[in-house]
């Protein structure tokens, strides 16, 4: 299914003086052609800068240039991209933020699919629909842009839609020697589950974080099927498991029962992840030889926002493990923000028939873990393996996979002999019930016939999909020798790896892991034609195309977040402080220099302050409350202890329990690494020390800082609160 995009911005400056743009666009992480041009009155130019960066599953990419006062300029941005099919829709989503009322702003998508369209959704658009084309224009006049905002349009234009798949084989295509495989197959039985959800509850959790993982579980646990199994493990530096031994059938009673597990769930501790994945192979693959084989899929959904911090920490030590005691199971990595070990949850997921997933932290958290439950709640086959014979089709991607769920695509692609007429093509998997098999054979030149013929109808519907879908096999080959480096650790392999890669991507022009997009200046004859003067007004003109046939799919921006929310501060490279009752969210990130003090939060009335150091890690902080006319507690918490001072000083070691209490307030450290400080009703804080055995750039020891309780905590106008004042400090550290 092929996704075309093309983007125009052509504006004037004003006449008075220079002017510098940039123009940003975003698109998703997976796409795999990109062409940019500027026109400066009709002459191509060059651009100083060129780059990108993830953020919220997109790439950013920046293009800025100076340009002289009264000058016309074009921006021209073409991409391609493959678009997933999830839950049983396409989605096409176009980010419409010009800044400004726009004179001329229109969007025109078209969408062509060989097998048919069977529903389009542009709310609350209208739209024009054939068997195979779809138009949508949208073009609002400045007059309906004003009536929404001032400032422009600041929105995303969604298209969903879905394709008339009626053949189990599903849809294969094949153009010049290159041949895509869409399977999708429909109304086919949910195949029941075996599912374990593994939840990070370590003190890092505290917070939102732990708040959106219960709210989201309650909503998947009364989402499960009756002939569903489950259990619940919750780790820290402990194991907990809600049911021992076995997976429970998901009753009504069971399912309520679950429900109040997850709502007594207390953030504290480290994290033990090594430990967590045993004992979730253990539930699914019991030592006890008597069990009768299920026909259950096995599903292991494991969620942490962290790095592994006790027992075995080492992460090829826990990949072993975990590949030696999942067996079949398919695990699930959700790395819950930005101080997970991603990398480690993808190549678990990579080990074991499954995918990583970011979930960001945002309000929307919970609404992002249950859609991803949502996308495998529903097998309905497993062992799924796409055959093609050895003498017709060569240099085919990844065609055996795991489990296929109800509103997914599997997408193979490949390359077919120049002598080849009848591509054979097989499908073999395992249903509810039994293993199926289908066969058929593709006619290559019926099938170039009927890709022509079914687009014949469509405006630009067939223009260059033989490239495209060339191109898409040389995407999935790229993508699979990336995943390969990233699973080895054969310094040789990974180098070899890097250089296919790299080739690929230089031959087909792809920005990828190992590339770089370079905009180089023309040459004096490419650029002769003459600028012309442009008028001394200021014009914007917007127009988005958007063409979709059957090679290839694409999705475009989505909503761009730049930091999430949390009562913590803990980890670099940010992190956001809540006010407590002023319902706004401080996002802080700082570098600065040893031995500096940062003030990044004050409360007048109660003294509340505090600071920070060069890479946001902590290593002291000092607190002090007032708590009488004249007298006071001081608290220091570094690395090496924690130091109670008034009415006499005593030292607590963080690496054993104890506790103090001083005129009202009370310092007590646990054995989770972790000390809890009780200022007042009300005011309630946690400090945590994060101590590694190996220590790098990214992971120095350093103190984390949580509110656990800030309902104490005055507001504006507040009185007659005790003097309480915060200060945290760096004293000077070592640069990794």
């Amino acid at each position: 299914m092929l996704q075309k995009v093309l983007f125009i911005l052509t504006c004037t400056t004003l006449q008075s003086a220079p002017h510098s743009f940039a123009f940003n666009y975003i698109v998703n992480d997976s796409f795999f052609y990109h062409f940019f041009m500027i026109y400066l009155n009709s002459i191509m130019i060059t651009t100083e800068t060129f780059f990108f960066f993830t953020e919220r599953e997109v790439e950013k990419f920046r293009v800025a240039v100076s340009v002289p006062s009264g000058t016309r300029m074009s921006f021209l941005l073409s991409y391609e991209e493959l678009l997933p099919r999830r839950l049983g829709r396409y989605e096409l989503s176009l980010g419409l933020r010009p800044g400004q009322l726009v004179p001329n702003l229109t969007v025109d998508v078209s969408i062509t699919e060989r097998t048919g369209i069977s529903f389009i959704k542009v709310l609350p658009l209208k739209t024009s629909r054939l068997s195979t084309c779809a138009r949508i224009h949208y073009s609002p006049s400045l007059q309906q842009q004003s009536s929404i905002s001032l400032k422009g349009l600041n929105a995303d234009f969604n298209v969903q839609y879905d394709v008339d798949l009626k053949d189990p084989m599903g849809d294969v295509q094949v153009y010049n020697g290159y041949f895509v495989h869409y399977f999708a197959p429909r109304g086919l039985p949910v195949v029941p589950k075996d599912v374990i959800f593994v939840i990070d509850v370590s003190g890092s959790m505290i917070g939102p974080k732990i708040k959106q993982t219960k709210q989201a579980m309650g909503t998947i646990l009364g989402d499960l099927r009756e002939g569903d199994h489950f259990n619940i493990i919750t780790f820290s530096d402990k194991v907990h498991t809600w049911k021992k031994g076995r997976t429970v059938r998901a009753t009504r009673q069971n399912v309520r029962d679950a429900k109040e597990f997850v709502k007594r769930i207390i953030a504290e501790g480290w994290t033990n992840i090594n430990a967590a994945l045993l004992s979730a192979a253990q539930l699914l693959n019991p030592p006890s030889s008597g069990r009768q084989t299920s026909h259950r899929v096995p599903l292991v959904i494991f969620l942490t926002d962290g790095e592994a911090t006790i027992g075995v920490t080492s992460g090829d030590t826990i990949l072993s493990n975990a590949k030696k005691s999942l067996g079949l199971a398919s695990l699930f990595g959700l790395a819950f923000g930005d101080d997970a070990d991603f990398l480690l949850l993808k190549r678990l997921a990579l080990d074991n028939r499954g995918v990583a997933r970011i979930v960001y932290e945002d309000s929307d958290a919970a609404l992002q873990l249950k859609g991803f439950y949502d996308e495998v709640a529903s097998p309905l086959l497993t062992d799924i393996q796409l055959s093609y014979l050895e003498n017709q089709a060569f240099d085919v991607t990844r065609s055996m996979f795991p489990n296929y769920f109800k509103g997914s695509e599997l997408v193979v692609t490949g390359r077919v002999k120049p002598e080849v007429k009848d591509l054979w093509v097989s499908v073999s998997a395992s249903d509810s019930k039994q293993r199926v098999k289908f066969e058929n054979d593709v006619l290559v030149s019926h099938a170039k016939a009927n890709n022509k013929s079914a687009l014949f109808d469509c405006e630009d519907g067939s223009d260059g999909i033989s490239s495209f879908v060339h191109r898409l096999w040389a995407y999935f080959t790229i993508k699979e020798l990336l995943l390969a480096k990233l699973n080895t650790t054969d310094p040789v392999s990974q180098r070899l790896l890097t250089e296919k890669a790299t080739n690929l991507s230089l031959k087909y022009n792809f920005v990828t892991q190992v590339t770089s997009l370079v905009v180089v200046k023309p040459d004096a004859d490419e650029a002769a034609q003459t600028p012309t003067t442009a008028k001394p007004t200021t014009v914007a003109t917007t127009t988005v195309t958007a063409t979709t046939t059957t090679a290839v799919r694409v999705l475009a921006a989505k909503k761009s977040i730049f930091c999430s929310f949390s009562v913590a501060v803990d980890g670099d490279p940010h992190f956001v402080v809540q006010l407590p009752k002023l319902q706004h969210n401080l996002c802080f990130t700082v570098d600065g220099r040893a031995n500096d003090v940062l003030r990044l939060l004050e409360d007048p009335v109660r003294g509340l302050q505090s600071g920070e150091r060069s890479r946001t890690y902590f290593d002291r902080l000092t607190i002090s409350a007032a708590t009488g006319p004249s007298s006071d507690i001081m608290i220091t918490l570094s690395l090496e202890g924690v130091v109670v001072e008034g009415e006499g000083r005593e030292t607590l070691p963080i690496n054993q329990q104890g506790s103090v209490t001083r005129q009202g307030v009370n310092v007590r450290v646990d054995n989770h690494h972790s000390c809890w400080i009780q200022l007042d009703r009300g005011v309630r804080f946690l400090v945590l020390f994060h101590q590694y055995k190996h220590p790098s750039y990214l992971q120095m020891a350093h103190l984390g800082f949580y509110i656990t309780d800030g309902q104490g905590l005055s507001n504006t106008h507040g009185s007659s609160a005790t003097d309480v004042s915060m200060v945290i400090k760096c004293n000077k550290t070592k640069y990794w």
